[in-house]
């Protein structure tokens, strides 16, 4: 068949059908536009996690009895710098501060900001810092999420913390968090080593965990089987755990969205099939038509297929297109509270455009191939039929 001929037909065919074609569009881009979301928000806020992990010490250890975390001697710390293969040895101070009017908490990090930090970004924040108008009284570093609720409940500059003894700490807010950190930072309060021990309770020698760092990736498994048997209530976890744990979250998500979009998809091309294997009469002429005009059996499939693949790709485009404006400039509003969880503070996180194209041509695939087959399976067997019958 001459090249432009079929080209001509296929626009005209594309045209008539306009109708019946913008129903499936839109139809599949609802579906590709849900799952596509989906998987945006996962892949950035997985890529985050691992970027924050990445400058995170290797190892924490803490004091855990009766399977609960309890304060950890700080003189722990000088055990720890005592064996070899270890190195940048941070004690931590931390813990949640709750504020009862609503039932919402900040997280507080104590830091001692005299001491090289093994966590890279927070001493590269550190170092940005004004250290000497930090001392110049009690001050802290918040996140935009603490920032925006102290201002509707009108702690503009400082807030007053209630510590365990009873006693006041007024502490005043020296500079908001970039917000770039917001998946992290949003709901945390970073404030001088000493001043987080008084208001969250704890004793001069006590730490919340002591953090270290081991060099060499091969020692990591030996190192940790000596940290543990220094103190039998001694817990030990690394990076790697974490990283698990995390990716372990936001796959199952991730998956609980696949298999919605399976079902779906699964669905559809079942409604599919069955309008294709019960085709309309003009349908059944149609291709009879062609048949009786000379088409071949694979000059039928092939218009068929182009006028599939055709709805196929422009329905696959502007479902991800989007999705990834719904995402990563609208912010995936109701959505992105799927995978954050149930919010303690308010937060304004954007999402890093994160593409996985392996993930993305996976759904192409199933997308794509099942909605192909439930058309060309009924198109074929109306196309092995005698014309003379088809157009009956």
């Amino acid at each position: 068949m001459n090249t432009s001929a079929f080209w001509h037909f296929l626009t005209l065919q594309l045209f008539k059908e306009r109708s019946k074609h913008l129903s499936v569009i839109v139809i599949s881009v609802m579906i590709l536009f849900l799952l596509s979301s989906a998987l945006f928000i996962s892949s950035s806020i997985r890529f985050s996690l691992e970027q924050t992990l990445h400058v995170q010490p290797d190892f924490v250890v803490n004091r855990t009895q009766g399977g609960t975390t309890v304060p950890t001697p700080n003189s722990w710390g000088d055990e720890l710098l005592d064996i070899h293969g270890i190195s940048k040895v941070t004690p931590r101070v931390h813990g949640r501060y709750f504020f009862e009017a609503n039932k919402r908490s900040f997280l507080i990090i104590g830091v001692d900001f005299f001491e090289e930090q093994s966590h890279k970004n927070l001493q590269k924040l550190l170092d940005e810092t004004d250290i000497k108008a930090f001392f110049n009284g009690n001050h802290m570093l918040v996140g935009e999420g603490v920032k925006a609720y102290l201002d509707t409940h009108f702690y503009k500059d400082s807030y007053n913390f209630l510590t365990p003894k009873g006693e006041f700490e007024n502490v005043h807010i020296f500079k908001v968090l970039p917000s770039q950190t917001n998946l992290i930072t949003n709901d945390m309060m970073v404030m001088p080593i000493d001043l987080a021990r008084k208001i969250l309770g704890y004793g001069e020698d006590q730490v919340s965990d002591i953090t270290f760092t081991v060099p060499n990736p091969d020692e990591w498994y030996m190192i940790s089987d000596k940290v543990s048997a220094l103190h039998y209530d001694l817990h030990v976890v690394n990076k790697s755990d974490v990283q698990k744990s995390y990716e372990n979250l936001y796959n199952y998500k991730g998956g609980f969205f696949l298999i919605l979009f399976l079902m779906l998809i699964s669905t559809f091309t079942l409604i599919l099939y069955q309008r294709y294997s019960m085709v309309y009469s003009s349908e059944r002429r149609h291709i009879g038509l062609l048949r009786a005009l000379g088409w071949s059996i694979n000059d039928v499939l092939k218009l068929k297929f182009m006028e599939t693949f055709l709805v196929v790709v422009v329905s696959y485009v502007i479902g991800l297109f989007i999705a990834y404006m719904y995402v990563f400039v609208l912010g995936a509003p109701l959505l992105k509270e799927v995978f954050l969880g149930g919010q303690n503070l308010q937060n304004t996180l954007s999402f890093v455009p994160v593409l996985d194209f392996s993930v993305l041509t996976s759904i192409f695939l199933l997308y794509a191939l099942p909605f192909i087959a439930a058309v060309l399976i009924p198109v074929w067997r109306v196309s092995v039929t005698d014309p003379k019958e088809a157009m009956l």
